[in-house]
């Protein structure tokens, strides 16, 4: 007669692939054009000059050049005030 192992013994080992995010290229170290310099899940960090953002949120370098994070203060709609994370590259 056929059996078939109990379903429930090998529940528990599986596990996902881990996602290696957040910095990659910190402030005064130097990017060539390409490279990734955030990886992140939604927008922590925000783009700013000579950098492009992709499809997931990646923070890329458009130029070579140096990498800069500097905070700027942002107003919401209910009037509270927040500083945000800029990445740039001179």
């Amino acid at each position: 007669m056929a059996h078939k192992k109990a379903g429930g013994s090998a529940k528990n080992l599986r596990d996902s692939k881990p996602k290696y995010r957040w910095v990659k290229v910190f402030g005064g170290q130097k990017a060539v054009a390409g490279n990734i310099i955030i990886r992140q899940k939604w927008s922590k960090y925000e783009w700013g000059k000579n950098t492009y953002t992709g499809s997931d949120f990646t923070i890329h370098a458009k130029v070579d050049g140096t990498v800069v994070f500097k905070q700027k203060k942002v107003g919401r709609f209910d009037g509270r005030k927040y500083l945000k994370t800029i990445v740039d590259i001179k």
